[in-house]
């Protein structure tokens, strides 16, 4: 009998091991919370240093996770925040959520995670147990991780375990979280499944356990690309309505009330968040590499990257409405973060509209009540802005207010009594009535 897997077999059932975390933002600190509730130490690894200090002095930097449990689980111990790489080695399974973004070519950039699994390698010890989280094409653990950790000498299924469960962390969402979302599982060998099977299941409410890692890692991608061909499709949708005068919303509404064969999805101006942006070009591009054209997938992107383009037309059309040009006129965005009530800037299609405006002459202030100053975004060359307050003297002062993000904070009534103009692409007005003539749908 495998006596590495046994040992962590046991210390897992018995609560001993000291579960380790790479990569600590909005996946892997909710991650942290589920382990720690379930009765693990934890220990946390982040490459971004300040991160690391704000944490062991019990703050936090993501909105839904209050300081107060972070503090809690630093002064009792069971969550340790580290960046030192050395102390990999003491963790006895390793959770990699590290980020997985597009090259400027919209191929997928793996640095993130190539960089974890050196970080592992050059301490990895026989025993331990790692898992990828990170959203991926099929094949990332078994051709990408698997060899770099080899370098070790150590053997995979043998002297250590490894698995894949993608991630399904939905920031901001109060009905969903980290241990209560079932979580997927597709590990290299029998052994290295038991291990995971074991290790999620004392922390989330259940397990899905399949028969690969590239099942396991194909999972999470078609999750995300049936969401964005979805969106992509009302997108469309919206544009045609607008064009023969139908309300979309209002067409949206009347078939949700269908009991079956129906999901509602809703219109936007453009995908943002960490996954559903990014996760299907992942799956085109493997396609590509296996010389298949993944048509259907490949236009909805075309789709949703577009609508920000479309919002800023239908924004100067309604300018032009009232006589004035985009050029020189005051533009003032709500929302910058990428949906409702978070404060997760990722890939936010509010950072693709600010740059069509600006390029066109406009002048361009944001309110967020999530975000208080302007990210630098990769890609973005953002202005150094602070979010405005929403006074009715502001509101009277812009040209425009166009409604990026609708989150709850916003007073939607007094925005549009007081704004000249309101340009609405989350149909966040669509109980206004006061007012009502100054708001355009986009």
């Amino acid at each position: 009998m495998n006596s590495a897997f046994e040992n962590l077999g046991r210390a897992i059932r018995e609560r001993t091991a000291l579960v380790g975390v790479i990569g600590l933002g909005y996946v892997g600190l909710p991650l942290i919370q589920a382990f720690v509730a379930a009765g693990f130490r934890t220990l946390g690894f982040d490459v971004d240093e300040s991160k690391v200090r704000r944490l062991l002095a019990g703050e936090s930097y993501i909105g839904h996770i209050p300081a107060a449990k972070i503090g809690q689980c630093i002064d009792d111990g069971t969550f340790t925040p580290t960046s030192d790489p050395a102390r990999l080695s003491l963790a006895d399974a390793l959770l990699i959520c590290v980020p997985t973004p597009l090259t400027a070519s919209r191929d997928p950039d793996l640095t993130y995670v190539e960089n974890s699994a050196r970080q592992i390698a050059s301490v990895l010890r026989p025993g331990q147990l790692i898992v990828l989280e990170s959203t991926t094409y099929p094949g990332t653990t078994r051709d990408i991780v698997m060899p770099i950790l080899a370098e070790s000498g150590l053997k995979a299924g043998i002297d250590y375990f490894l698995a894949y469960s993608p991630e399904r962390e939905d920031p901001g969402n109060p009905h969903f979280t980290a241990r209560t979302i079932p979580k997927v599982v597709g590990a290299l060998n029998d052994e290295s499944l038991v291990l995971s099977e074991a290790l999620y299941g004392a922390a989330v409410a259940g397990i899905v356990p399949v028969s690969s890692l590239e099942v396991a890692e194909a999972c999470k991608i078609l999750e995300n690309t049936y969401r964005s061909v979805n969106i992509a499709m009302v997108n469309e949708l919206k544009m045609l309505f607008d064009r023969i005068g139908i309300d979309v919303w209002e067409v949206i509404n009347a078939a949700k009330t269908k009991p079956f064969g129906y999901q509602a999805f809703y219109p936007g101006p453009g995908l943002g968040g960490h996954c559903i942006p990014i996760d299907p070009f992942y799956l085109s591009w493997v396609a590509r590499k296996h010389g298949m054209p993944t048509r259907f997938i490949e236009l909805a992107g075309e789709i949703n990257t577009s609508m920000p383009r479309y919002v800023v037309q239908r924004l100067v059309e309604a300018l032009n409405d009232q006589g004035k040009a985009l050029r020189g006129s005051k533009i003032c965005v709500l929302g910058v973060a990428y949906k409702r009530d978070v404060d997760d800037p990722r890939e936010s299609p509010s950072f693709e509209l600010m740059d069509l405006l600006r390029a066109q002459g406009a002048v361009l202030c944001y309110s967020d009540p999530h975000v208080p100053r302007l990210p630098k975004m990769r890609g973005h060359d953002n202005p150094d802005l602070s979010s405005e307050t929403l006074t009715p003297e502001f509101l009277e002062s812009q040209d425009c207010v166009l409604i990026a993000t609708d989150h709850t904070a916003f007073d939607y009534p007094q925005i549009v009594r007081h704004a000249q103009l309101v340009i609405d692409t989350r149909n966040a007005t669509a109980k206004v009535r006061e007012g009502r003539e100054k708001v355009r749908k986009a």
